[in-house]
């Protein structure tokens, strides 16, 4: 094996067991302590992450001069809360995320049926879930039965303006995290 091979096999075997052992728990996972007591073969046992517990509006006021382009809005249910990811091409835009009693769709203002319970409100400023020519980028979201959320609605894509509704029998803590590479708002809502 020559010199430049070994190197490189050192190199790479280095960067695997680094990568492997990482320095950081991933977000919403609690560490553990370095010094757990018990034998290296007793097993992990996960702890539950609890669901968020705020329920106060959240605003973020942003005026690029192009609009973000919503390019779809993904589900997920875990154990103590669901999860809504709004994916963006172009940035995240301004947002306002807060419970509400009542909703109207944006340009027409027919009023949106919340199934008798209340609504999780995202407004995307600016933003589009169409593009030039009209095409929908984003038309709606299945959610499975039996959770926090038990729908998604949009409320409107007009004028900069995109509305999301996450349909819930009653208000519950949220939190909302931005993420980039790719652009994207996550929206967390406890069960």
């Amino acid at each position: 094996m020559t010199p430049f091979v070994r190197a490189a096999v050192a190199f790479l075997a280095c960067g695997a067991v680094l990568i492997s052992c990482g320095t950081t728990p991933p977000a919403d996972t609690p560490a553990e302590s370095a010094a757990s007591p018990g034998p290296a073969t007793e097993p992990h046992t996960a702890t539950p992450v609890p669901g968020p517990t705020a329920t106060a509006p959240v605003r973020v006021e942003r005026n690029d001069a192009e609009p973000a382009l919503v390019t779809g809005v993904r589900f997920g249910r875990h154990p103590s809360f669901d999860r809504v990811v709004v994916d963006f091409q172009g940035g995240v835009p301004g947002y306002t995320v807060r419970w509400v009693r009542e909703l109207h769709e944006e340009g027409s203002g027919r009023p949106i049926d919340l199934k008798g319970g209340r609504a999780l409100h995202i407004r995307l400023v600016p933003a589009n879930a169409h593009t030039e020519d009209g095409t929908p980028t984003w038309n709606g979201t299945t959610v499975p039965a039996s959770g926090g959320i038990t729908g998604i609605a949009k409320t409107g894509d007009f004028e900069g303006v995109v509305g999301i509704a996450l349909l819930a029998p009653g208000v519950t803590g949220f939190k909302v995290t931005e993420l980039a590479a790719p652009p994207r708002l996550v929206v967390d809502v406890a069960h």
